[in-house]
């Protein structure tokens, strides 16, 4: 159970099935195959303990999921609320296989605010947990009621012990992060700190769980859930630790330095016409084409990638509008923006080419390929 700032790339929120104290709920696709998943092994569980018909086996198993999806559910609303009461916006809960994720609109303002969020869920998983082990407690064996308890109750405490562990994307990485920032003043150090604690957690878990297999205490089943979790640690702290390299080189970003200076060329033109005319300029980083019509006014953008993939004998025969986005269609960017807002807009409003403006103008058009080759200058990117 994790929060995060942002979607992460590749990540989306699922299908949308209500609000809950006002914040939005998702379902991802992956949560029926843990639904499925439970279902039948709960139920045929359930239904050898307490001599119930498989069909009442299943019905109890059904039962069990969706109090677990609750109790999933408590715990974000937990990470949610909380931010809501520190004004961090909320933009929804989205529950998937191994658990869920709040998405927030923004960091938290202090270490402090940071810590408090991050330990809400699990705070709220405990609580869960100490409330259906006293139902357990009082509640007759050999019941449904029991037996649904004291499977909560497990759930809940595991929930809880595993999400404090001090490494992203745990909740307990986030606590971590929150501490090493008070100390260092320096948040993106905080976040590699505890990213790299969280790929040693990983290896550590898949490490202990292939021992104890090889004990005979765990069996053959525990390796690939194991192994699922493990490689979704893993994969969420390596987003931290490039997330936290990012947001150092974010003031490196300077639209006015970065976005590529504009060539206006009239509709209709030969787009072999255009590219002649861009490259008569020899500038020392690439000309964006932007479409004018016949008042000079600009709108369209020529898409590189497009006029690229046309072949070059059909380049004079073919206009730049065949190959050009609207810039209705083309978000805005004021040429003051600094990189947390340009990162911000980029996230929110996925595209290859912004307009950079001033004022009404526009005045260079941003490719994400040149911001990207800024903020990760070593990462390899198709272009």
């Amino acid at each position: 159970m994790e929060q995060s700032r942002q979607p992460r790339p590749g990540r989306r929120p699922g299908l949308r099935v209500g609000r809950v104290f006002g914040v939005p709920l998702y379902l991802n696709a992956s949560i029926l195959l843990l639904a499925l998943l439970i279902t039948v092994l709960y139920g045929e569980l359930a239904g050898q303990r307490l001599a119930l018909s498989p069909a009442a086996g299943y019905l109890v198993g059904a039962g069990f999921v969706v109090s677990l999806l609750g109790s999933v559910l408590a715990h974000e609303l937990g990470h949610a609320l909380t931010a809501r009461h520190f004004d961090i916006g909320v933009r929804g809960i989205t529950l998937e296989l191994l658990g869920g994720y709040t998405e927030m609109d923004r960091d938290a303002p202090s270490p402090r605010v940071d810590l408090l969020v991050s330990l809400a869920g699990p705070a709220v998983s405990a609580l869960l947990g100490v409330a259906a082990v006293a139902a357990t407690m009082a509640l007759p064996e050999g019941t449904v009621a029991h037996q649904l308890a004291f499977q909560l109750a497990v759930s809940n405490v595991i929930v809880a012990l595993f999400n404090i562990l001090p490494g992203l994307p745990l909740d307990g990485g986030r606590a971590l992060r929150a501490v090493v920032w008070a100390l260092t003043r320096d948040r993106h150090r905080a976040t590699e700190v505890a990213g790299w604690v969280g790929r040693a957690l990983a290896v550590g878990t898949v490490s202990l769980v292939g021992l104890l297999y090889a004990a005979d205490v765990l069996s053959l089943l525990a390796l690939p859930l194991t192994a699922l979790v493990a490689l979704t640690i893993w994969h969420g702290a390596g987003q931290s630790i490039r997330m936290a390299r990012i947001g150092r080189r974010l003031p490196l970003v300077d639209l006015a330095r970065l976005a590529r200076p504009v060539l206006a060329v009239p509709t209709a033109t030969p787009l072999a016409e255009a590219q002649r005319r861009a490259g008569e300029l020899t500038p020392q980083r690439p000309v964006a084409l932007l479409v004018t019509d016949a008042a000079g006014r600009p709108v369209a953008v020529v898409d590189p990638a497009a006029a690229a993939a046309v072949p070059e004998h059909r380049r004079p025969w073919l206009a730049v509008d065949a190959v050009a986005r609207a810039v209705a269609d083309l978000p805005r960017m004021p040429v003051a923006t600094d990189g947390e807002r340009v990162l911000e807009t980029v996230q929110t409003h996925p595209g290859a080419q912004y307009l950079v403006t001033a004022g009404e103008d526009v005045v260079g058009i941003l490719h994400i390929a040149d911001l990207a080759q800024l903020l990760e200058p070593h990462r390899k990117m198709n272009t």
